[in-house]
């Protein structure tokens, strides 16, 4: 099992950026997909970005291409989200996702989440 930590979200005015971070318990990181989603007020929450435990091309959902950056580094047990050029429409809480090796679908477990939001 692993337990996730989120940090990073705040207020910020629109055009800026944040650096979302999540940090992982345990010493099989680079075993696990990464991802992160997203829960605006009154929405479902969607996804957002995922890093592939294996390395590889990261995807993201369209709203958020080529603004937002998902990375990782195994070596701290951490996955980065930046996001520039933010836009009110990204205000939302946004949790820190992991799915181990072996698994697919859906991710099991999460981050208690981190609150971005974006003033206009």
């Amino acid at each position: 099992q692993v337990q996730l930590v989120e940090s990073g979200g705040g207020l910020v005015q629109a055009g800026g950026s944040l650096r979302l971070s999540c940090a992982a318990s345990g010493r099989t990181f680079s075993s696990y997909d990464m991802a992160w989603f997203r829960q605006a007020p009154g929405k479902e929450r969607e996804f957002v970005a995922q890093s592939w435990r294996g390395g590889g091309t990261p995807y993201y959902t369209d709203s958020v291409k080529g603004r937002f950056t998902i990375s990782r580094d195994n070596a701290k047990n951490t996955v980065y989200l930046q996001m520039n050029s933010l836009k009110p429409e990204d205000t939302a809480i946004y949790y820190c996702a992991a799915r181990p090796q072996g698994s697919t679908g859906t991710f099991p477990y999460w981050g208690q989440g981190t609150q971005v939001t974006v003033s206009s």
